[in-house]
């Protein structure tokens, strides 16, 4: 056996023993390999951070973790097999803030996203960000909505898709600003980016992690930001807040749930897992660098309570704009 078999067997052999006694404090759990389902499909912000804390959590639950990609149906397909699997802490959900909106985005959703999944953690969350391209003559978002006044519909916005937060976020804007804009919808971040950087829209809408590499870059410049409070790498761009729309806040965010009446202490114990592998350094500096995320690292109980509220907020704009799936 060389240097390299031996050390990783080692390494192996120290998990699954720090493992043995915290296995025993929950019914032998976990049995074997752990799976995370995304919703979404590769490549997606939801998509890295389940492959980012994988490792991790398997260092530490001394079980294979795999990551496993659901999409569809807004987010629905893959949330509802986590729903329907067994509870036993085997099968796991990490999915984006477009899960909020399934109940009312969907005519007969095939779960209820409050009683038939158990929250676990709110992993963190990042604004939402309106840019444009570069040579575009928009400078702020006054400008913005002073063109969408001049010519209604003649401006046009991109989205990650029909019925997303960044969609609903741009309708109450339109609405608080008595303006009427062009939507573009897309299939998925990078669709919208790449036309708003060729041009094809006049401005688009994501998550500071899909439009950072952007703006960057230079092809992008911010316009506006829809957080609670500027991002350290956006310093210089308003919140919406700040441009004359109180309360106007919309943060992308990823969160893990569980399949309904998975035993509490195995919640507490892959809680305790995902919060011990975000806090590593290397985890940490990847979430707040590159996804932009502003950890939060929360409790069952904490992501329950949020949880409705998003429900809540985003679903009574979907209703009262009409908003159906595409």
């Amino acid at each position: 056996m060389n240097g390299f078999d031996r050390r990783a067997l080692l390494a192996a052999l120290g998990a699954l023993a720090a493992a043995g006694p915290a296995r025993a404090q929950t019914g032998g759990w976990p049995s074997g390999p752990i799976r995370i389902v995304v919703p979404f499909a590769p490549g997606g912000s939801t998509d890295a951070t389940a492959r980012l804390v994988a490792p991790g959590l398997q260092q530490r639950l001394g079980v294979p973790v795999l990551v496993e990609n659901r999409s569809g149906a807004a987010g629905s397909i893959g949330a509802d097999m986590v729903a329907k699997a067994r509870p036993d802490g085997q099968t796991w959900l990490l999915t984006f803030d477009s899960h909020a909106v399934i109940p009312a985005l969907l005519r007969n959703p095939p779960f209820d996203v409050l009683r038939d999944l158990d929250p676990v953690m709110l992993i963190g969350g990042a604004p939402y960000v309106v840019a444009t391209r570069a040579d575009r003559p928009f400078r702020a978002l006054g400008d913005v909505l002073e063109a969408a006044r001049a010519r209604p519909e003649g401006v046009s916005f991109a989205s990650t898709g029909n019925g997303t937060i960044g969609h609903l976020t741009m309708m109450l804007l339109m609405d608080r600003a008595g303006v009427r804009m062009q939507h573009v919808p897309y299939r998925s971040g990078g669709l919208a980016v790449n036309d708003a950087v060729a041009g094809h829209v006049d401005m688009m809408i994501g998550s500071a992690a899909l439009v950072m590499p952007h703006v960057a870059g230079g092809t992008l410049r911010p316009l506006v930001q829809f957080g609670p409070s500027r991002l350290p790498g956006l310093a210089a761009v308003p919140t919406a807040e700040e441009q004359g729309f109180p309360g106007l806040v919309a943060e992308a965010w990823w969160a893990v749930f569980a399949p309904a009446g998975t035993p509490p202490p195995i919640i507490a114990r892959f809680n305790a897992a995902l919060r011990e592998s975000l806090r590593e350094e290397r985890v940490r500096r990847q979430m707040e660098e590159a996804q932009q995320a502003r950890l939060v690292l929360s409790s069952p109980e904490e992501l329950r309570s949020f949880f409705a509220r998003e429900v809540e907020i985003w679903g009574r704009v979907v209703r009262e704009n009409n908003i159906q799936a595409d």
